[in-house]
């Protein structure tokens, strides 16, 4: 068996399978805010909210639907969906995706409120 930490802040990785990776989110300053969505391509995502508090924002359309995330409920949002994730200072965030999830397959925009 193996065990795996991270107590760090933004997002790490902390195991990766050929297939898919999971990681740990916490707060940084790229999750304290709402100013940029990302779109995965080849790949859904999944958040799970461990501690703390976290919104994910959805964007369809011309409207961000704004979603508080309850503990321990899988949020998958699907390859292509416009998505954040705002988090408390002492939130953990687990968070799955397929393991060659990366900024080559993955689009950012930035957004002013």
């Amino acid at each position: 068996m193996e065990k795996y930490t991270y107590s760090g802040e933004d997002f790490n990785a902390v195991f990766t399978s050929d297939r898919w990776k999971i990681g740990m989110l916490r707060y940084s300053e790229r999750f304290s805010k709402l100013c940029v969505l990302e779109r995965h391509l080849e790949t859904d995502e999944c958040f799970v909210l461990l501690k703390g508090k976290a919104t994910l924002f959805i964007k369809y359309d011309d409207f961000i639907e704004e979603i508080a995330m309850e503990k321990n409920v899988v949020y998958n949002i699907a390859k292509g969906e416009w998505h954040h994730i705002v988090v408390s200072k002492d939130a953990s965030v687990l968070v799955v995706e397929n393991s060659d999830t990366s900024k080559e397959n993955t689009e950012k925009v930035m957004i002013d409120l």
